[in-house]
């Protein structure tokens, strides 16, 4: 195999990030918080261009946490999750001792379904356990059914955290992700759109929200003389290097989300004409994704040996790499104890689902190697 890997998505330099690192560096900013951290905060805040407050920090998984810490979720305390996620969604309800109840999906957008979910929560709060938050995610960077969840929401009384880590740049009748919920979500991962490196970020309606925020985040520090902690903290805070490289970064966002929108049209004109195939994509002008990363149903001919696994396997053979749909939560070993309510269509996605590469960095080439090993591959099933 001298063919060189094609990954699902891998980052890529803007060009401007070695400015904000050397600068990090010549002034010996080289800890959590600082001036970088700073300005990329308001660089974000800027972009989101409402009354937003941004706190940046480590990783999104860290975000989540202090939004239920903000939350006041506490031991015991029941949280609703959409199943069809990274566990990073779900894994800080067991932090705070609460209980994760699971959500199945709805077919056009792959998320949370608010059918499901309000037979959830009624059915919860029959059982005295009225959920303190809800955490629903934008999956691949496609919005969830805003309109419908947040209604559910607002009758019930029931907080929403908005995971935005996969759709930075995504919106809802012209309005980003991630500013809809009570807290968003935001992560700056390798793979993301933009990334820090590691990292990710709170956002909130209040620059008090934001000033607790980072409270916990640097270890819940009380404002005294001596190192005196009245509260439990955490080490959340992003480090002034990586928000360096955030602030390169961000000066690419927009031309990268216009390279993971040619690369969903490359992919669509590869599967207009294949049957049996569905290219994941938005159901109408209300909603617009990053297309962070394009996934693909296929319906099972096993008698031709077609199905999402086999495809898989041609694709690596050929050194490219794509996955599975994440596998539900209600799955996964240490979360299947737990209640869930739907219809298995989180089940169907995941047996039929693939997700292909994605990166602002394909080449032409690289598509050309990729649309060879499709097209071979149903040619030949």
């Amino acid at each position: 195999m001298d063919k060189k890997k094609i990954y699902l998505s891998l980052s890529q330099q803007s060009g401007f990030e070695n400015e904000y690192i050397q600068k990090a560096l010549e002034t010996n900013w080289i800890t959590s918080g600082g001036p970088n951290v700073d300005e990329f905060e308001n660089e974000l805040q800027n972009y989101y261009e409402d009354e937003s407050s941004v706190t940046a920090l480590n990783s999104g998984t860290s975000a989540i946490h202090l939004a239920l810490i903000l939350l006041g979720v506490k031991a015991g305390d029941e949280v609703i999750c959409q199943s069809m996620t990274f566990s990073a969604s779900a894994n800080p309800i067991l932090y705070q001792g609460a209980i994760p109840v699971f959500i199945d999906s709805e077919v056009e957008t792959w998320n949370i379904c608010p059918d499901n979910l309000e037979v959830a929560i009624k059915d919860r709060i029959k059982k005295g356990k009225k959920p303190k938050a809800i955490i629903a995610v934008h999956l691949y960077g496609t919005p969830y059914k805003i309109d419908e969840v947040h209604a559910i929401a607002d009758k019930y009384g029931i907080p929403i955290i908005e995971d935005s880590a996969e759709a930075l740049g995504s919106s809802y009748k012209g309005k980003k992700c991630g500013s809809f919920g009570n807290f968003g979500v935001l992560s700056f991962n390798g793979n993301k759109i933009i990334t820090t490196s590691s990292g990710g970020a709170l956002i909130s309606n209040s620059k008090e929200t934001k000033e607790k925020a980072i409270f916990y985040a640097t270890q819940s520090k009380d404002n005294a003389v001596h190192y005196q902690h009245s509260e439990i903290g955490y080490n959340y805070r992003m480090s002034n290097i990586c928000a360096g490289i955030g602030l390169g970064q961000i000066k690419s966002l927009n031309s990268n989300i216009e390279s993971r929108i040619i690369n969903h049209n490359f992919y669509k004109s590869i599967f207009n004409s294949i049957d049996g195939v569905k290219l994941f994509e938005v159901s109408n002008e209300d909603f617009f994704s990053n297309y962070w990363l394009n996934s693909i149903l296929i319906e099972p001919d096993f008698s031709n040996s077609k199905n999402r696994e086999s495809l898989r396997l041609a694709l690596e053979k050929a050194n490219i790499e794509s996955r599975p749909l994440w596998k539900p939560m209600h799955l996964q070993p240490i979360f299947e104890k737990y209640p869930y309510y739907g219809n298995k269509i989180a089940e169907q996605l995941f047996e039929k689902g693939l997700c292909l590469p994605s990166g602002t960095n394909l080449l032409i080439e690289d598509k050309d190697r990729i649309k060879e090993a499709i097209t071979t591959f149903f040619k030949n099933n």
